[in-house]
Parts: structure tokens; sequence; C-alpha cells
């Protein structure tokens, strides 16, 4: 299976980095592992600098590492480099690469000297949670930028596919508020199939190369394992696996937060605190807190006790959603391309939500409030907006009921903007809330 590159909107980032920096501070580009940073790394030096030397530091041999042990003679360190890669380095024309930084902490910390020596540009890429564990010796580099890397977004999924005609017509019918009439069944069949396949590169390019969702999901299985591995390595206590593996079935059960003792049991505050610092700063989740006072402003009244959990990439959530079972028992993807999809399957949705949402910028948090003496009203998602928040609510079918919204909306009716219902049918109005089917959830 040959591994295409894919467009990714992280690339023009990386561009803007490269003219407003000027030499005068590295890049450092964070995601979790598989996400694409090492492919979109090198292919920014090829096509942007007249030579490049990428250092993977999984398999540099050790007189690589041990050359940033003395930075006493830069002329030195440069003229080795350039002889074991045999590549020619020219000044303020090239990029030293530093993939995987996290394997060798005093190539980090030299990027200080490296940067003030100002004859090359420097890139670096890390997984932040392997990142933070190797680097809790050295002095972190403050000459460093920093740009977080996701799965592919819904549009470069359809620009892998071959298709940039989808996305901005899709915005020009959000602009004008207008309903796809005919068009919206093959536009929520092609979101259908985003949620099955998702966002990271190797599973998308199993897609093209087979057309085969066995293959698929075989391929997000040892995306799955390895992120498992790196949860073991940096938590052997099992903690942060058992977290991220729990995921569906928290979300399952239709409960208004994550229970961490639910998964883990009693254990000590500091030990939690420390387990979903881990799992946050990997990147394989999106984490969604609880506002006390929704308003402007909702990080002021973040709730770090209350939160919701969801996976960073929907395809793989499906697959983890269906860890104990085969492929060929697995009926999730036959339901999901048909549009069969259970109510009780409705999470999925909002994991999907989630990571369009986050995609797209956003800070997300939620917010809960007492019904009645045994139930909540839940909003699932706030948005700020200007001076307003917007509320959303997500529905994973064509019903399209909102007494959370209504109840929220008149709870605090000065804070709030445009108020959305998510759900899988097509773009009408319903009084004050815009009713907005999902493909629609990056324009909000």
């Amino acid at each position: 299976m040959m591994q295409k590159t894919f467009k990714r909107k992280i690339y023009s980032q990386m561009l803007a980095w490269k003219a407003k920096s000027n030499g005068r501070t590295a890049l450092l580009v964070e995601g979790a592992r598989r996400v694409g940073k090492s492919t979109v790394v090198e292919t920014f030096a090829k096509n942007e600098y007249d030579s490049y030397i990428l250092i993977d530091f999984n398999i540099v041999p050790q007189t690589v590492i041990n050359l940033f042990e003395n930075l006493m003679d830069l002329d030195y360190v440069f003229l080795y480099l350039q002889t074991v890669f045999h590549k020619t380095l020219v000044e303020r024309k090239s990029v030293i690469v530093f993939d995987e930084v996290q394997n060798c902490p005093k190539a980090r910390q030299a990027i200080k000297y490296l940067v003030a020596d100002g004859r090359y540009d420097y890139i670096e890429t890390g997984s932040l949670i392997s990142i933070k564990k190797s680097t809790a010796s050295i002095t972190i580099p403050s000459e460093e930028d920093r740009i977080s890397m996701f799965p592919m977004d819904y549009e470069e999924f359809r620009w892998a596919l071959g298709d940039t005609a989808t996305i901005p017509l899709l915005r020009t019918f959000w602009d004008k508020r207008l309903a796809l009439d005919a068009a919206h069944r093959s536009a929520q069949r092609d979101l259908r199939l985003y949620m099955l396949v998702g966002g990271m590169p190797q599973a998308v390019n199993a897609y093209l190369d087979t057309n085969n969702f066995q293959e698929v999901d075989e391929v997000k299985r040892k995306i799955l394992q390895l992120y498992e591995d790196d949860f073991l390595k940096i938590d052997p206590s099992g903690k942060v696996s058992k977290l991220f593996q729990s995921i569906p079935a928290q979300l399952s059960r239709n409960s208004s937060r994550y229970v961490p003792s639910a998964v883990l049991g009693e254990v000590e505050e500091s030990q939690m605190v420390t387990a979903l610092h881990a799992l946050e700063d990997s990147k394989t989740v999106n984490l969604v807190y609880h506002s006390d006072d929704p308003n402007v402003g909702m990080g002021l009244t973040k709730n770090l006790d209350k939160f919701k959990l969801f996976v960073g990439d929907t395809g793989l959530f499906v697959t983890l959603a269906f860890w104990d079972k085969s492929f060929t028992e697995n009926v999730i993807y036959e339901k999901l391309l048909s549009d069969k999809l259970p109510a009780n399957m409705g999470y999925i949705y909002e994991n999907l939500v989630a990571q369009m949402l986050r995609a797209a910028g956003n800070e997300l948090f939620y917010f809960t409030f007492q019904k009645d003496e045994k139930h909540y009203y839940e909003v699932d998602f706030l948005l700020s907006r200007g001076s307003k928040i917007i509320p959303i609510e997500v529905k994973s079918s064509g019903y399209n009921t909102h007494a959370s919204l209504d109840a929220f909306c008149a709870k605090y009716p000065s804070r709030i903007g445009t108020r959305y219902l998510l759900y899988t049918k097509d773009l009408r109005q319903d009084g004050e809330i815009l009713l907005v089917p999902v493909y629609m959830t990056p324009f909000l």
C-alpha cells in the first residue's frame, strides 16, 4: 500500500510562521501520533527551502544524538550533519527538521542556541504527552512557536477523495441559508463516509487504496493499539489507557459528565488529575468542560471537575466502540453507511460535532441545569461569538424537538446569540432556532 501525501490546512499556518519569524523562532508542530505531522513537515521542507536535513530521532545513530550534548562548536555540528545526511545546507535557505524530538531532549534544549546562531530555520515535531515527559529535566526554549495538528477535517477528507467543490458549495448554501433539497441525501451520505473512515491519513489511504472497510478498520485498530502502547509507557498503571478506552461506554450512558471513578474506582485525586492531564496532552481526545455560569469568557467559569471526553477522531471512535468484536461482527459500518443508525448510537454524532468544532478552532464547553428533582436539561455545546454565546444541541436523527435549548434560552435571554440544533435533516428555521444538517457544523 503506497502512502499518499494529502493536502493539509496546517501548511498555510507553517507558511505564515516562516514569513513572520524569518529565523527568529523555531516551529513545534505537536499533535497525536499518526495525524500526519512528519509528512506535512517534510513536504513543507522540500517545497519551501533550497535544501533540508530531516533528523528522525527514532532511528538516528547515537553519534548524531551526542552532537547536541556540546554546542560550543556549531560549525562542526553543521558540518557533521551535512556529511552524515549527504545534504548541503544554505544559509537562510535551508531548514533542519527534528522529527520526534521528544526522543532527544537535548536537541529541544539546543533550539535556543541554534536559533540565535541564525543560519538556518528549525522545525520540530512531536507528541505533546511524550515531549512533556522527556523534557522534565531540560530548559524549554522560549524561541519556539507552537501549532497543533489534528486529524484531517471534513474538507481535507473531501480533498483526499479528489473533491474540491463540495465544501465551498455547502458554504454558499449556508451563507444564503438555503436548503439543499434533493442534494441533501447525497451530502449526508458523504458525511457518513467520513464518520466511518475518519481523518487519520493512514485510514484514508487504506480506503482510497482498497475501497474496503475491513482494511480501513484494521488500520484504525493498529493506530489504537499504538496509542495503548504509548499510554502504558507514560503510565504503567494503566489509568490513562482505561480512561481512553472507556470513552464510548461513558458516552453511551447519556450521562451529564464523564465519571473517572466509574472507570478507575477510588484513587487519590492527584493520581486522577495526573492521568487526565496526560490524556489531554496526548491530543487523542477532545475535552468539553462544563461552564458553571455560561457567558462570554466561559473559561473563567470552567469546571475542571465536570467534563465530557470525546475521541479526537470519529473514525477511531467507531472502531474503539466495537473493540471487543471482530470486523465481521461489527454491524456499525453497515448501519452508518445506510443511515440505519439506532437512536441509542447518537453519541457518534456528538463525537463528530466535537471533532468538527475543535478542528475549526473552537474551545468547547457545555452546560447542564436542573429540570426537576430527577432530570436535567443539557446544552451539548456552547461557543463564544462576540458578546454573545451560541448554544448547540445535537440530535442523531431528524427529530427536531429542542426542550433543552428552549429552556436554556429562556433562562439566559440576554446572553444568547444564534441558537442551533444540529441534526440529520435539511437546513430550515424553526422559530428562533436554526435547524442545521451536521455537515454544516464547520461553518457555525
